[in-house]
């Protein structure tokens, strides 16, 4: 299983970066990014300034397991050409048995 995640703006490149790998056929959903940006956890600080929200993305798709380091690399390649300051995020999960 292949979970990306990645801001709305990017939605078009990563759409082209799994159909260009190999994968057909995934689905995505619209989620809420946080992100604490001071020391203290997000629980402790009442008025919640030090969060960043964000219109997010994420992916979903089953892969096979020879295309997978290929859509690392290509996911590597684009945040290293990118100016802004998130990322697309990729994570693979074993699946023992599905139908």
């Amino acid at each position: 299983l292949l979970l990306i995640t990645t801001i709305k703006e990017f939605e078009k490149n990563v759409k082209d970066l799994l159909v260009h790998s190999g994968v057909s056929v995934f689905s995505y959903t619209a989620v809420k990014g946080y992100k604490a940006e001071g020391k203290e956890a997000s629980a402790d600080n009442w008025f919640a300034s030090d969060v960043t929200e964000s219109n997010s993305l994420m992916f979903m798709a089953f892969v096979e397991e020879d295309r997978i380091d290929h859509i690392y690399t290509k996911v590597s390649t684009f945040n290293t050409k990118q100016e802004f300051q998130s990322k697309v995020h990729v994570a693979t999960l074993n699946i023992e048995k599905s139908i």
